[in-house]
């Protein structure tokens, strides 16, 4: 295995995780799964199809001291929107106006979004 190869998952397998993963005997599966493509990068049309449907999400952002804040959104179905695929959108209806996530956002521009398909357990 090529140690300067870049991985999509690299974002979670930081280099003190997979130091973690070899102690504990998971890296080798999971560098097996590396080689053989990773994770997807891209939205595929079912990913869009499943964010198109959604109904309530999480919104979780952490500020430059990487202090983290989760935040619910939610609006009818189509309210969060795939432009490409590599974009998704939402309309921000109003909230409590203490823009906590807004300010998140201009100190460090990482966001995650957790959407639950709780029927499926996914």
């Amino acid at each position: 295995m090529n140690s300067t190869t870049a991985y999509a998952s690299d974002i979670a397998f930081t280099a003190s995780v997979k130091a973690l993963q070899t102690k504990k005997g998971s890296r080798k599966a999971y560098a097996r799964m590396e080689e053989n493509g990773s994770w997807a990068t891209t939205i595929t049309q079912e990913l869009a199809d499943f964010i198109a449907a959604q109904t309530s999400i999480f919104f979780a952002t952490a500020n430059a001291d990487g202090q983290p804040y989760i935040q619910h959104r939610g609006g009818p179905a189509g309210f969060l929107r795939v432009l490409d695929e590599h974009t998704i959108a939402f309309v921000d209806f109003a909230g409590n106006r203490q823009y906590i996530t807004q300010g998140n956002l201009t100190e460090n521009p990482k966001a995650h979004l957790f959407l639950m398909d709780y029927m499926h357990r996914r």
